[in-house]
């Protein structure tokens, strides 16, 4: 089976809760016989409200994260070229999605020349709901529990998709991290009627699902997409 990765994750050279280096990460898909990999920052903010508080800690602002970016993409393009023989590298970010950003992340698509976006939510309401345990809670009782927040977040992620029209989808259904009955959620039938719903706006789009094993890290049993998700689509 050929070996691909389009949401190759990020590296603690130009991500801030990453680590090891751009070169290093190509090197190790290399090595594994990956024939194709998709290289994903994610995106600079436009502006400093759209720090995530670990950037804010460290005194980054929006114009530094931009810079920043700019020698990711330039690094990327030079990995490109230099394994051009051994493996396909495409040249992308995970995007974001919150209010004001729509246009930003076509401007960064342009100027870079991007060969393709992974859509990604993190956001629901203009809050991030998962940077923490605590910010998931936080949001998810002032929204009024799980299946407020779940509908909030595929009312999002529909946005994202019609404005962005991204060619990777981000973990689906990353709003389950710290959910521990996240498969009962899912199957409330509000919930699953979005669900299916986004699964044909990829579809129609002619999206590509992120299988992301993070999950697996959160010390939950399934990667995203889970599999009841995953049938579906």
């Amino acid at each position: 089976m050929t070996r691909i990765s389009l949401h190759g994750g990020h590296s603690g050279q130009y991500c801030d809760h990453a680590r090891d280096t751009l070169a290093d990460i190509v090197a190790a898909y290399h090595a594994a016989g990956f024939k194709c990999v998709g290289l994903t920052e994610h995106m600079p903010p436009f502006e400093d409200a759209w720090l995530y508080p670990d950037e804010v800690e460290l005194g980054r602002n929006a114009g530094w994260m931009q810079a920043r970016f700019a020698l990711y993409a330039a690094e990327a393009r030079h990995l490109a070229y230099e394994y051009k023989d051994r493996m396909r590298i495409l040249v992308g970010m995970e995007g974001e999605w919150y209010p004001g950003c729509g246009e930003w992340v076509a401007e960064l698509r342009a100027y870079h020349a991007l060969d393709y976006v992974v859509g990604s939510v993190h956001h629901v309401r203009g809050e991030c709901f998962d940077f923490s345990k605590d910010a998931y809670g936080r949001i998810g009782a002032q929204l009024g529990g799980m299946v407020p927040l779940y509908a909030a977040y595929f009312d999002a992620q529909l946005e994202m998709l019609q404005e962005l029209r991204p060619e990777v989808v981000g973990h689906f259904d990353l709003v389950r991290l710290h959910d521990p009955d996240y498969r009962q959620t899912l199957a409330e039938p509000e919930i699953w009627r979005r669900v299916l719903r986004n699964l044909e706006a990829v579809r129609d789009a002619g999206g590509i699902l992120d299988v992301n094993a993070r999950a697996l890290l959160k010390g939950q049993a399934e990667p995203y997409v889970c599999a009841p998700i995953l049938d579906a689509a």
